[in-house]
């Protein structure tokens, strides 16, 4: 059994993601981004191919770090905006 991709840290937001991707060109490129470096990330860990350097893993790491920042700050707006027009 193949354990879960602990990168893709949003999915129980999707429907708010597929919203935003439709809304926003920008989000879509960053999160399609985002899932791409998580990807990557997760088949970089989990291969039993050549080793890759630890200091290539963690510039990866710290990149996707940075894109999940920037999701994070569009879902709090995004739900925000739902919020207030709830209201």
């Amino acid at each position: 059994m193949k354990s879960q991709n602990k990168y893709r840290k949003f999915q129980l937001q999707q429907k708010n993601i597929e919203a935003l991707e439709r809304e926003n060109s920008r989000f879509k490129r960053v999160y399609s981004e985002y899932e791409n470096m998580a990807d990557e990330l997760w088949n970089l860990e989990n291969s039993t191919n050549e080793p890759v350097p630890d200091d290539f893993i963690n510039a990866i790491m710290l990149q996707s770090s940075y894109l999940e920042d920037e999701i994070e700050d569009w879902l709090i707006k995004f739900n925000n905006q739902k919020a207030d027009i709830k209201h």
